[in-house]
């Protein structure tokens, strides 16, 4: 007999995102989320996402003309990536995974070291102390617990609850929902519940964890989670760089303040396939990405920036400058990165080399001493 699966709950209106700016870039209120608007630079926002879009398609470009070897797109999640990284005060730590580019742009990260990590001229690309930001992290949901260990010492430090805005500090820890079904980011919550540590989890649920849609992973939304280990959720709409704006805001104020960590979702979308090395076509049907498509974050804000007056023609013409600044920048530095060294995964993987990993180091660089091979790139 056939299995059937359970039909997973209807989600209830109360656990509908909140949304404060909408696709057609209305902007509305709501007493969750307050937000101020006069605390928030509308332009800066649009600015960064903007060449956060550019800096994302410059690498897709690169890899597609042999320059990288891989490159993870965050195309559709620029609201998201945005909007969390302008609530962070200087000292706090960011913990990112491995596409987190539009923050690692705000906290002003050189994105050409981002390029070496996927050309494989680094292993790491950068130091996290000099922006506050952790290097990328591979595996998934390893970061989780690697921000709650660092939150953990800013808790012993007595670095939270003081008042003092310079002192106090939290950690910001991102990951997609697929890390969600992995045993790391369950012991990373189970641990900041228990010690009260100054963590935001702030999960970018793009709907899909690679070919997997999330609906096989959760039969609740993701923020729903948080009161199983006994922190807040809140769910937002991720396509709206306001709303996670406020969320993520609220959340580092109460980390900061001694009052714990939190959990938000922000349900956005994952417009391009999982990495350059992804057909999602073979997965995803065509209709929910265009669906998708059309509630473009970046084209939301500029819809609201334009009907409102918030800022002037000059706004747009610069950033037209600026976004051919960055892509010259993005050329030019990463045929600079230097080619990658053959042996250098196998010498920085164990600290006494075994014959068997020294045997394949041999055939490797062996085989790479050859050259292309007929029809391979130059």
């Amino acid at each position: 007999m056939a299995r059937t699966e359970p039909a997973p709950p209807e989600t209830p209106p109360s656990d509908a995102p909140i949304q404060l700016l909408d696709p057609a870039g209305n902007l509305s209120t709501d007493d969750r989320l307050p937000l101020d608007l006069a605390t928030v630079d509308l332009a800066a926002l649009h600015r960064d996402m903007a060449l956060t879009r550019r800096l994302d398609t410059e690498a897709i470009a690169l890899q597609r003309q042999g320059e990288l070897g891989l490159w993870p797109s965050l195309r559709g999640q620029e609201a998201a990536q945005v909007g969390a990284a302008h609530a962070l005060r200087r000292q706090d730590m960011v913990f990112p995974t491995y596409r987190e580019h539009g923050v690692a742009w705000c906290r002003g990260l050189d994105p050409v070291a981002l390029l070496g990590l996927f050309r494989g001229t680094t292993l790491g690309g950068w130091d996290p102390y000099a922006h506050h930001f952790n290097l990328y992290t591979l595996v998934i949901g390893a970061q989780t617990l690697h921000a709650v260990g660092y939150a953990m010492g800013l808790h012993r430090d007595d670095s939270t609850g003081s008042g003092d805005p310079d002192r106090d500090t939290a950690v910001l820890a991102f990951l997609g929902d697929g890390a969600l079904s992995e045993g790391e980011t369950n012991e990373a919550f189970i641990w900041a519940a228990a010690q009260n540590l100054p963590v935001v989890f702030f999960c970018q649920n793009n709907q899909w964890a690679i070919s997997a849609p999330y609906s096989v992973q959760s039969r609740i939304p993701a923020a729903q989670r948080a009161a199983g280990y006994g922190f807040p959720g809140i769910r937002v709409d991720g396509n709206d760089v306001l709303a996670c704006l406020a969320a993520t805001r609220q959340a580092l104020h109460q980390a900061r303040s001694g009052g714990g960590p939190t959990l938000i979702e922000a349900v956005t979308y994952r417009v391009n396939a999982h990495t350059t090395a992804d057909d999602a076509t073979r997965y995803r049907p065509a209709a929910e990405t265009e669906d998708w498509a059309a509630r473009d974050p970046l084209e939301r804000l500029e819809a609201h920036l334009r009907s409102t007056g918030a800022v002037t023609d000059d706004h747009f013409t610069d950033l037209e400058q600026r976004e051919r600044d960055l892509a010259e920048q993005l050329r030019a530095g990463c045929r600079e990165l230097a080619e990658p060294n053959p042996a250098s995964p196998f010498e920085h993987t164990y600290a006494q080399m075994p014959a068997d990993l020294r045997q394949q180091l041999r055939a490797h660089l062996e085989f790479a001493s050859t050259g292309p091979q007929d029809g391979e790139r130059q």
